[in-house]
């Protein structure tokens, strides 16, 4: 990967007070689609799902602009295919998403910067807490 690649993920994160949400969402999509659960609108799902008990259900909105972004940036591609199994009886398209060539080099690069920038939250965090409740 080259430096240039690096500089633009991490400019993307959104290295502000604590990560950004889409940085977030991006984290569970790529990890979504390597455990091959690339289907758009069941990652939708799962994701509120997921994060419902801590009170926080991601935004449809910004886990389709999240996808569109990893495409774009040519770590997921687009596949479409019919929902069932008979062409003749089932006809909603749905849309299932998967790694470029390089694209699970890319995904593993995005999330070791995640991880470093979730850690520094974390150590934020345990600060204020311990500050301010001990």
């Amino acid at each position: 990967m080259n430096r240039k690649l690096q500089v633009k993920i991490r400019r993307r994160l959104g290295m502000g007070f604590m990560i950004a949400q889409r940085a977030y969402i991006k984290l569970y999509l790529i990890t979504m689609v390597e455990q091959h659960r690339g289907y758009g609108y069941e990652m939708l799902v799962a994701m509120k799902q997921e994060f419902k008990p801590y009170g926080y259900v991601p935004p449809q909105s910004e886990i389709y602009r999240a996808l569109h972004e990893l495409v774009q940036q040519g770590v997921l591609y687009r596949t479409k295919k019919l929902k069932g199994n008979d062409p003749k009886v089932d006809f909603q398209e749905i849309v299932l998403y998967h790694f470029t060539n390089d694209g699970a080099e890319k995904a593993e690069l995005y999330k070791k910067q995640v991880k470093t920038d979730l850690d520094r939250c974390l150590n934020m965090l345990h600060k204020a807490v311990n500050d301010n409740y001990s």
